[in-house]
């Protein structure tokens, strides 16, 4: 029992300095976000307009709901790939069933329990097969997008409703609906991961695995849970991408898994488990999309953005290593 407690304490003193961080890194992105935006409002007058901000914050929503999700997972110390893929699936659903005639709400809540499942699957592989979570998604997003390919013989799905293609490039005074449903995502996953036994646990889990299990949390559930959340967002921002793009793409979502991980991780979230809060991943995801927008805008070459965000994400990661050497 004093085993026990003693790694109980050594947990919760982990929790403590890891919140201290995470706070400090808040208040890192803030500072060179605002400071981002005001260097591209001298640079261009195109940035600081209405219909720039509002196609950036569409830009930014699609990864951004995904990230949160991703966010969950990389505290408890797990990997997804295969995000990617999901939307795809997810469009590609709910593409076909709005195509068919039934109810927009319809296709979207199949979208999103098709993630679930796929969730669920990757918990299975990962937690009761023992296949570590970078392989076992690796798999997944392979699969996932090879049954895309076959469901729609590489073809698009259309047409889908007017009043859905309208809905995703709609504002609600002046602001994207697609922005205010990430905002919506991003409170309800913060009150989660701070007021909620699910969240504790996920943060313990990233903090100790064992020591977790042994303080009597149960490793699969959560596990489970998380993978569930972050396929769900997937397939549900996969479904919300067919509206923006008024078609289902098959190859949709290529490469978003790197965006999201990316996001994540600028954001403050560490690899290694146990850190990461969902309002830097939104600064994250903000902060990245903020540099290709402005960058375009300039007529910087799209490789030397890459080379920026690449560096953006090397130099984070370096830092949460020097952080837990301290």
């Amino acid at each position: 029992m004093a085993i026990v407690n003693d790694k109980q304490m050594t947990m919760n003193f982990d929790l403590i300095r890891k919140i201290k961080s995470s706070l400090q890194v808040l208040g890192v992105l803030g500072g060179i976000l605002i400071l981002l935006f005001v260097v591209l409002t001298i640079a261009t007058d195109k940035f600081l307009t209405v219909n720039n901000l509002a196609n950036l914050a569409r830009q930014t929503s699609i990864v951004g709901i995904i990230a949160v999700g991703m966010t969950f997972v990389i505290i408890s110390a797990g990997i997804d790939l295969s995000v990617g893929s999901v939307l795809a699936l997810g469009g590609i659903i709910g593409s076909m069933i709005m195509r068919d005639g039934y109810p927009i709400m319809l296709a979207v809540l199949a979208a999103t329990a098709v993630g679930a499942v796929v969730g669920i699957i990757n918990g299975v592989i990962i937690n009761d097969l023992k296949v570590t979570p970078f392989i076992a998604t690796l798999g997944m997003m392979y699969i996932i997008r090879s049954l895309v390919l076959l469901i729609t013989n590489a073809s698009y799905i259309s047409p889908l409703p007017k009043s859905f293609i309208r809905f995703a490039a709609d504002t609600f005074f002046y602001i994207p609906t697609l922005f205010l449903i990430w905002i919506v995502i991003v409170i309800i996953a913060t009150i989660v991961s701070k007021y909620t036994r699910l969240g504790r646990n996920i943060f313990a889990i990233g903090c100790n695995k064992e020591c977790a299990r042994l303080s009597g949390i149960n490793i699969r559930i959560n596990t489970y849970m998380v993978y569930i959340i972050v396929s769900a967002l997937a397939g549900f921002a996969g479904v919300l991408t067919a509206g923006r793009l008024a078609t289902g793409l098959p190859m949709a979502g290529m490469g978003y898994e790197l965006q999201v991980i990316a996001a994540v991780v600028v954001g403050g979230g560490s690899l290694y488990g146990g850190e990461g809060t969902i309002f830097g991943t939104l600064l994250g995801a903000l902060l990245i999309a903020t540099i290709g927008n402005g960058g375009n805008l300039l007529g910087v070459n799209p490789h030397i953005l890459n080379i920026i965000v690449g560096s953006l994400i090397i130099i984070s990661v370096y830092i949460d290593q020097l952080s837990k050497k301290s």
